[in-house]
């Protein structure tokens, strides 16, 4: 396997020594005789400026296709956390430049952060592609698309949040407004992190706070160069402040500081416990989190099959199955159990497993070596417990972190890899028998973020999707997400929605303001 990141990034139409000024914290390298030379680190990002960290210490981020350092960054811990929310809470002060903007001034700025989103997409998905792993392809189509439409969306709201008139007993006049939270904890996951940072702070910007963001330490370079657009864009000083760091340091400074007034996380149901801990223990916080999930996608045996087995492939194995909505418990009907097996085990033995850069390439590697022997260690334990390996299992390449799409029949419910969230290529097919049968063992489960049925009875479709302990139930279909609808879960999958119109009811405080008026019912 040829790796060709280097190629694709320095060679390409958008070379970084021809990168704008205003882009300078986020040049890591330049081409000098087609070797890659370190030009700075990457560094913190507060009230609009670009900081070494208070502690002076850096760590490295590393290309998971090759297992090679990408650069150093700067690590930001306690000291620089109270520097960024000193920043926000100055920009969110009454009299603020920020406190007086047109709220649809708000929203011509963020509409002009996603143009230059847009202007600069091929270079950022090449970065989301090098630091992350998947293939260019999803992050350019996927990514990319997914950060500039919802940028969009939520520019489009800045203007038209309001509160109600309340008819009140008695001579009063009672209305609502919506007023901004104040300072918001952001903490971004590693899996997608440019679509993840546009979830949380476009509502968050929309509704006129302030943010301290921290990326995840696996993939902070897309998110430090929207630095450098947020600041071309016109955001005043300390609007949005991005501190690269460490989940233990960094990520716990923002989740109990007393200068913060919401917290959003997107990750680990256990870190998740820490962070409402956190929050709870400080100051009671507002917490909005998006959690982990085990989430059922049921084939009943009238379902349009080529539909459903293409569906559950990339329901499980896109984004090298790092995803917190993937359909990893699937449940087939009986009579199309075998035929759906041999079907998907073919299919995934199709997947183009190679480098991110290679057009070709469907699956890209895990995040990590760690994340890497973490999925190897939970299919050794399907073999263990005595699921049937039909494909897959093994490390393909002696470089990068790469993963066979693989497939386990025969699974039972009391089995791990049936209870735990995986994060990794792993397909897991499961029999059932009758419709409450499987409605039983769908919800049987500590978390509810997604679910998915596949039939052509439209009754048997209303009656799974009423029934199932899932946010978001997709029929005849998976892992359509649009930035229109609201995303979340139920149970241990967290709390609090993301997306559309409910996402901005997590960024206000509901006002109530009441005024006497004697003569009010003339």
């Amino acid at each position: 396997m040829q790796d060709l990141s280097a190629r694709w990034l320095f060679n390409g139409p958008l070379p970084l020594t021809q990168r704008r000024a205003s882009a300078e914290p986020h040049v890591f390298y330049y081409l000098v005789n087609e070797q890659r030379c370190c030009e700075t680190s990457a560094r913190i990002f507060i009230n609009n400026e670009w900081y070494d960290s208070v502690s002076g210490k850096t760590f490295c981020t590393y290309n998971p296709a090759t297992g090679e350092k990408i650069c150093d960054v700067q690590e930001a811990d306690k000291a620089d956390v109270d520097k960024a929310v000193q920043a926000a809470r100055s920009a969110f002060s009454l009299g603020s430049e920020w406190r007086r903007m047109d709220s649809s001034e708000r929203g011509r700025l963020l509409s002009k952060l996603a143009d230059l989103v847009e202007r600069d997409r091929l270079y950022l998905a090449t970065l989301e592609s090098l630091n992350s792993g998947k293939p260019f392809l999803s992050s350019f189509f996927v990514d990319l698309q997914g950060t500039i439409k919802t940028l969009r969306y939520f520019a489009g709201w800045a203007d038209k949040i309001h509160g109600t008139s309340i008819p009140t007993d008695g001579g009063y006049l009672s209305f609502t407004r919506h007023e901004p939270i104040g300072v918001c904890g952001q903490i971004i996951p590693w899996n997608f992190p440019l679509m993840m940072m546009a979830w949380k702070l476009g509502p968050a910007l929309c509704c006129g706070n302030t943010v301290v963001l921290k990326p995840a330490e696996q993939t902070p370079l897309t998110c430090l160069y929207m630095g450098a657009l947020i600041k071309e864009a016109g955001f005043p000083p300390g609007v949005v402040n991005i501190l690269p760091g460490f989940g233990p340091t960094a990520g716990a400074s923002i989740a109990s500081h007393m200068g913060i007034d919401k917290v959003a996380f997107t990750g680990s149901t256990e870190v998740g416990k820490l962070i409402q801990e956190a929050a709870g223990k400080s100051n009671l916080k507002r917490v909005m989190l998006e959690l982990g999930g085990k989430n059922p996608n049921i084939i009943f045996a009238d379902a349009d099959l080529d539909l459903a087995v293409e569906q559950a492939h990339q329901g499980v194995f896109f984004n090298s199955g790092q995803c917190c909505t993937a359909g990893s418990r699937i449940f087939v009907e009986e009579p199309i159990y075998e035929e759906f097996v041999r079907r998907s085990v073919e299919r995934a033995k199709r997947r183009i497993v190679g480098s991110p850069f290679d057009p070709t390439t469907e699956q890209g590697p895990q995040i990590s070596l760690e994340q890497q022997r973490r999925v190897l260690e939970f299919i050794e334990s399907g073999i263990k417990e005595g699921a049937k390996l039909e494909c897959g299992g093994k490390a393909p390449f002696s470089k990068g972190y790469y993963i066979q799409p693989t497939v386990f029949s025969n699974v039972q419910d009391h089995m791990r890899i049936a209870k735990e969230e995986i994060f990794g290529p792993v397909q897991q097919i499961m029999k059932f028998k009758t419709i409450e049968e499987v409605i039983e063992r769908a919800n049987n489960t500590v978390y509810g973020l997604t679910a998915a049925v596949f039939t052509n009875d439209i009754s048997k479709a209303m009656a799974i999707s009423t029934a199932v302990q899932a946010g978001t139930v997709w029929i005849n279909c998976f892992n359509a997400l649009s930035c229109q609808c609201p995303f979340g879960g139920f149970k241990m999958s967290g709390n609090g929605r993301e997306l559309g119109e409910y996402g901005l009811r997590e960024y206000t405080e509901v006002k109530t303001i009441t005024v006497k008026m004697p003569m009010m019912n003339l």
